[in-house]
């Protein structure tokens, strides 16, 4: 079972979530999170249907197994960036799920200012810094869940490193300065998101890619269906896996071009320390057979492109 070992990826080839979600779980030491306080993050962006946001099923699962294993609290946290997040919650079932499986679901636009830690602008590309959550700075355990799909406004793609933008503030209570209008104004914008995920840390993050979007993102685009779950505890390997499935499918000009660790999100998290430095300390598990040909294909291009 995997606790801190970074570049391990586990992969699965199947599109039953129940026991593709269980599976890659208990590759990991569940007995961990007995006890402790868990701070959950998905991917809300929108209320658009998946691949644009996490499958309710995929929460439900997740929730499941970390009460199973003892989590003495849950609580999911989101801030939408395309409409209005508690709207988004309670379109997509959020709220409802929460009722029946007893976790906490919390709108970051309505947290009050001291609720949010404030990062400074040093040794990073941000003017003013940036504000992040303390439920996931404090939390005793962090788990991730997001998608795979392009990303057409800048960012590229959206995998685990753009996830954790919606952790962060759009304005702190008291404040008119909009750094949601800062990171999608700046050329650095992918250097930013990447710099974001220096401030905390998940011990597992799930990526659903039982269907993608290989081109526009993160709401709509040309959608795939390759049947693949993934998991892994280093954003940097599990996001570089993401991007060789995504070229698989022939993706955008902008996630095929030139080496995968040279891609602006996952050189900057790499030069921060935050996953593995290169392609080479990668390792894919395949967790069933039918996942082998395509662990193999990742492989190859991890190898020649990385």
């Amino acid at each position: 079972m995997v606790n801190d070992h970074r570049g391990e990826v586990f992969l699965i080839k199947t599109n039953d979530r129940d026991f593709g979600v269980k599976s890659l779980m208990r590759q990991f030491s569940l007995g961990d999170f007995s006890g402790k306080k868990v701070a959950l993050k998905a991917n809300f962006n929108s209320a658009d249907p998946f691949p644009a946001s996490t499958h309710i099923d995929t929460l439900r699962v997740i929730v499941e197994t970390l009460k199973r294993a003892g989590a003495s609290e849950v609580t999911l946290a989101e801030r939408s960036g395309m409409g209005n997040t508690r709207r988004v919650l309670e379109k997509i079932g959020v709220f409802e799920l929460s009722k029946k499986l007893d976790f906490n679901a919390v709108v970051l636009d309505d947290i009050s200012r001291d609720e949010w830690l404030k990062i400074g602008h040093e040794g990073t590309h941000w003017l003013k810094g940036f504000h992040i959550a303390k439920l996931f700075t404090h939390a005793d355990k962090v788990v991730a869940t997001c998608c795979l799909k392009a990303h057409r406004f800048g960012g590229h793609f959206t995998l685990s490193l753009k996830n954790s933008v919606g952790i962060v503030a759009k304005k702190i209570p008291g404040s008119l300065y909009d750094y949601m209008w800062e990171l999608h104004g700046s050329p650095y914008q992918r250097q930013m998101i990447a710099e974001i995920n220096k401030y905390y840390c998940p011990d597992l993050i799930v990526m659903d890619g039982i269907k993608a979007f290989i081109d526009g993102g993160p709401e709509r685009g040309k959608e795939v269906e390759p049947d693949l779950m993934l998991a892994s505890n280093d954003r940097v390997a599990i996001d570089a896996v993401g991007v060789a499935i995504l070229r698989i499918y022939k993706s955008t000009s902008n996630i095929r071009k030139g080496r995968i660790f040279d891609l602006d999100q996952i050189r900057r998290a790499s030069e921060l320390d935050i996953g593995v430095k290169s392609a080479s300390e990668i390792h894919i598990t395949p967790l069933n057979e039918e996942c082998r040909d395509c662990a193999n294909e990742v492989t190859g291009i991890l190898e020649r492109e990385g």
